[in-house]
């Protein structure tokens, strides 16, 4: 198999795919989220320690794809290792995880325009829904035209993003006081009931307790780290996409820690949980004014445009390489003239469309939105891990074992710490995949398994139970 092709994604394409994936709308909020739960010192080792364990997974990823060029995609990895089954809950998450990240990205990008246009400002207004519709539909017609082209447009999108995040580093540097930065470094912080920040002598739980609160807001801003690997298929060297996944996450790793420490250097911890969102965008109108707020609120616009162009492009490749490997109907894999999915396409986006409507009904729209995207892919990525673990056992190389080994301890404890009750959410998702996994089979001639229908059986009777807990309002959203 031949690793290179006349047409494709070149290696500058595939890494600002994972950089525009990654940062969308998350960045433009880590400053009031960590400052929610931590102080600098607990902040800067939930980055070591959510780092390392994304290093991991890249280089798990990076191995797959140069080992198994053979196989596409993170369903393939787990088809692959352990079955169809496997391979079809692992894309049946990411699908999950890129269409649910696409509504947590609308409402923050209706709250940037918010700055502008008022009436926006809510996110889940009438108004807000209808112009977030209109863009969700305008990308999805853009992705519609041809994949490679709208990675094309992306390339230019990454890069005009980034200037405004320079921008705030710059300015957000030479703001800093070392006083304030240094104030409560390494204290545990609690709230008392009276509301007010309270600081304490450091201990290991409490600085664990502050790391773990992290750990969710963190992970979200790395998914998104995958992107290259979705679309290897489409790459001029398929080997260049593990290239793009290390280069991206390195760059990203960077990226998020300064933006998220400066900021302990400019306000109190007080001053900071009481920042409006997007944090990011107050923060620099502080510093410097008006303007300079409109300046972050135009990056931030285009950051969530170029994020949403790279996951309206993605979840439609999970489902036609899921297609082509029998674990969805032949239906999601139909492409048009311009070889883009336009099945798969049209059906994410009205799902799209029906979330986004439901929006009007809740105040906490994007914290739910990217707390169940971020669930969702832990599956797909615990597979990843769990299948670098098989093939590093087989071979006897530790070089192969402990990336996956720690891949799979790593987002096994990072969901567990911090939204388990989100992973017990998508299983009601999961129950409705299961419906088209069936059909699948029988368009291959095959049969679903008695080990499947139990698997199936276990996540029915866990979706049940949380459709309960949701009525009865011991889980709540």
């Amino acid at each position: 198999m031949a690793d290179t092709k006349d047409k494709g994604i070149a290696l500058p394409a595939l890494v600002a795919l994972v950089v525009s994936s990654a940062i969308g709308a998350g960045i433009f909020d880590l400053p009031a989220t960590l400052a929610q739960g931590a102080t600098p010192g607990a902040a800067i080792l939930a980055w070591v320690i959510t780092g390392f364990g994304i290093l991991m997974l890249a280089l798990s990823l990076n191995h797959l794809v140069l080992t198994k060029p053979e196989l596409t995609g993170v369903s393939d990895y787990a088809r692959a290792g352990f079955g169809d089954f496997a391979g079809f809950i692992s894309g049946w998450g990411y699908w999950l995880s890129a269409w649910l990240g696409n509504v947590a990205f609308a409402t923050m990008l209706m709250s940037a325009l918010g700055y502008f246009f008022p009436p926006l400002k809510s996110g889940n207004s009438v108004s807000a829904i209808i112009v977030a519709s209109i863009v969700s539909w305008a990308l999805t017609l853009l992705v519609t035209h041809g994949i490679e082209s709208a990675a094309a447009i992306n390339t230019i999108v990454t890069v005009t993003k980034l200037v405004p995040i320079f921008a705030f580093v710059v300015i957000a540097f030479l703001s800093m006081k070392a006083g304030v930065f240094t104030a409560h470094f390494w204290q545990n912080m609690t709230t008392n009931v009276q509301g007010q920040l309270v600081f304490s002598s450091a201990t290991g739980a409490g600085i664990f307790a502050q790391v773990k609160g992290c750990v969710m807001a963190m992970m979200w801003v790395f998914v998104g780290i995958e992107g290259a690997t979705m679309m290897a298929s489409r790459a001029k060297k398929k080997s260049d996409a593990g290239k793009a996944t290390i280069i991206g996450l390195v760059s990203l790793l960077i990226i998020y820690m300064v933006v998220s420490i400066l900021h302990y250097g400019y306000l109190s911890l007080e001053q900071l949980r009481g920042m409006q969102h997007p944090a990011l965008l107050y923060l620099f109108e502080s510093m410097t004014g008006r303007l300079g707020g409109a300046f972050i609120s135009v990056g931030l616009i285009i950051s969530i445009l170029g994020a949403w162009l790279s996951w309206t492009m993605l979840p439609v490749e999970a489902t036609s390489l899921m297609a082509e490997q029998r674990l969805l109907p032949k239906w999601f894999g139909t492409l048009n003239k311009y070889r883009a999915p336009q099945h798969s396409l049209l059906l994410t986006q009205i799902l799209i469309q029906i979330f986004l409507i439901t929006l009007l009904f809740t105040d906490q729209a994007y914290n739910f939105a990217y707390s169940l995207c971020t669930a969702s892919i832990v599956v797909c990525y615990v597979l990843v891990g769990a299948y670098e673990l098989k093939l590093g056992i087989g071979s006897k190389k530790w070089s192969v074992i402990l990336p996956g080994l720690i891949t799979v301890v790593f987002e096994v404890a990072a969901i567990v710490f911090s939204g388990l009750q989100y992973l017990w959410l998508c299983t009601i998702l999961y129950v409705l995949g299961f419906v088209l996994y069936y059909r699948a089979r029988k368009e291959d001639g095959k049969q679903v398994t008695k080990s499947e229908y139990v698997m199936m059986g276990i996540v029915l009777l866990l979706a049940v139970a949380a459709v309960i807990a949701l009525a009865t309002g011991s889980l709540k959203i």
